[in-house]
């Protein structure tokens, strides 16, 4: 699956509000795919960092591109869990979420997420994730 299709699954299958995060589809291999969540003022918590839920929403999007380029092509899916570590704040900086299958079962998907400020090798966020497949 190439960045293109990875962004055509994310106008095509989700909500209005999470597109408005305006995540890009940067990079996209068999089992992982990497978008960045441009910074926004609109996503800042008091303390000036980005807002957890913001990272949360890009995680979550990023794991089903990851899934999609998986599976080769985009499947209806839910999140059946995500856990969320926090280590620093993002502050001022794009986060690029870099999402990775750890397991591609029949009917479960696990996964990991790493998120991380432009230009910085250390994770701000660290989730793992869930998934059951449609079907």
């Amino acid at each position: 699956m190439t960045p293109a299709e990875g962004q055509q699954i994310l106008a095509d299958n989700f909500a209005p509000w999470v597109q408005d995060l305006g995540l890009r589809v940067e990079r996209t291999d068999e089992r992982e795919a990497t978008l960045r969540l441009p910074f926004d003022a609109r996503l800042v918590r008091v303390g000036g960092s980005v807002c957890g839920q913001a990272l949360m929403a890009a995680a979550d999007t990023a794991m089903v591109i990851a899934v999609s380029g998986a599976l080769g092509g985009f499947r209806p899916m839910a999140t059946v869990g995500q856990n969320v570590t926090f280590f620093r704040p993002v502050v001022n900086k794009d986060v690029l979420v870099t999402a990775r299958v750890l397991k591609l079962g029949k009917t479960l998907v696990f996964g990991e997420i790493a998120m991380h400020p432009e230009g910085s090798a250390e994770a701000s966020a660290h989730a793992t994730t869930t998934y059951a497949m449609a079907g």
